[in-house]
């Protein structure tokens, strides 16, 4: 039996107070330390984090180096699949499927549904995003993507790729002028086919952009497809905060854990004089967030840069990473993936299969 140094108990006393800035528990208490370990006078430190956050590698080595005394900190991110509503199988390819839904159109959800996926890219994870919207699909522009999936053995598709994320919508199977005229259980049944039928190749996280409104689709992706956790995004105007609070309802009582609330379009910036606006009301989504006992993942402005890039297929997280705005959604795919981190994890893969005889 190898005895603990007292370099060693103290880093272990240490990580036991020291909190963790995602998840907000100490490094102990969040299970996340992997090893504490001195060697020829050497104390090495190895932390695995359940959430991608390589942005803040650097600074947090720094930081814990000199609070432990350790010569060198190890980081590391691994993330595991997590609980879904009961009776449910993950998709395979899929350890976690985040929904991004607002229930009111116009609030600029597919923007931030796919800066939020670049996001978790960006900051370490293996991620894809379903357009869910059957009847206006944005994905394939937003993301400049064009094609149609390719399915070697007829039963499934191969995902497209843009900027590395695994993509699938309908946008890449209609043509673009075509209207999708379906009633709502064939939009539904479609939804289910680009879910299931997609090759998804092992991502951490799936983001769902979810179509305005909590009808058939949204109901359908909250019964039937195992979500979890959602985000809902708003704006501060109360029209749109009167369906995000419908929104956060659906999810309520169909089970799927809400990881928190993103207000959109806060102020608008003059690109001119650089005056900001608050057009759409102050506050809306922070009241409302405490309102319903979400987390408050931040505020995102109104910009006629973001609405340029994303047309022209290169959101500002892949075109002007260094930007404010490409912070700001890095800021919030940091805390969607943290809150993801902590909830149950999904234990159904290590269960028996229980075969009849």
């Amino acid at each position: 039996m190898t005895m603990t140094t007292p370099r060693e108990q103290a880093a272990w006393d240490r990580l036991a107070t020291l909190i963790d800035p995602g998840t907000g528990q100490s490094w102990v208490a969040s299970k996340q330390v992997q090893s504490v370990q001195e060697t020829d006078g050497r104390l090495v430190v190895a932390l695995t984090l359940g959430y991608p956050a390589a942005s803040q590698w650097p600074a947090l080595q720094a930081e814990l180096t000199a609070a432990l005394g350790a010569d060198e900190v190890r980081l590391s991110t691994r993330v595991v699949a997590h609980a879904v509503q009961r009776g449910l199988e993950l998709i395979p390819g899929v350890k976690n499927l985040i929904v991004v839904g607002s229930g009111k159109g116009g609030v600029g959800k597919s923007t931030t549904a796919a800066n939020l996926a670049l996001a978790l890219q960006a900051e370490g994870a293996r991620v894809g995003l379903l357009d869910a919207d059957i009847y206006g699909p944005s994905v394939p522009t937003m993301l400049g993507a064009q094609g149609q999936p390719s399915s070697p053995d007829g039963k499934s598709m191969e995902p497209l790729s843009a900027h590395g994320l695994q993509l699938m919508s309908i946008g890449f199977l209609v043509a673009q002028d075509q209207a999708t005229i379906w009633r709502g259980p064939m939009a539904t049944q479609a939804l289910e086919q680009l879910l299931r039928q997609t090759r998804w190749d092992d991502l951490d996280y799936l983001v769902v952009d979810l179509p305005p409104g909590t009808g058939d689709i949204q109901l359908t992706l909250a019964q039937r497809v195992p979500v979890t956790g959602a985000v809902i995004v708003t704006t501060p105007q109360d029209v749109a905060l009167l369906d995000a609070r419908k929104a956060a309802r659906m999810f309520e009582k169909v089970s799927v854990p809400m990881l928190g609330l993103v207000e959109n379009m806060s102020v608008f910036c003059c690109p001119n004089c650089g005056h900001s606006e608050p057009i759409f009301g102050a506050d809306g989504g922070k009241r409302l967030a405490e309102e319903l006992g979400l987390p408050f993942l931040g505020e995102l402005p109104l910009l006629r840069r973001v609405r340029e890039l994303s047309d022209a297929g290169m959101p500002p997280v892949v075109a002007e990473p260094a930007s404010e705005v490409a912070q700001r959604y890095r800021a919030l795919a940091r805390q969607v993936g943290a809150a993801v981190a902590q909830l149950g994890k999904d234990y159904s893969s290590k269960l028996p299969k229980v075969v009849k005889a």
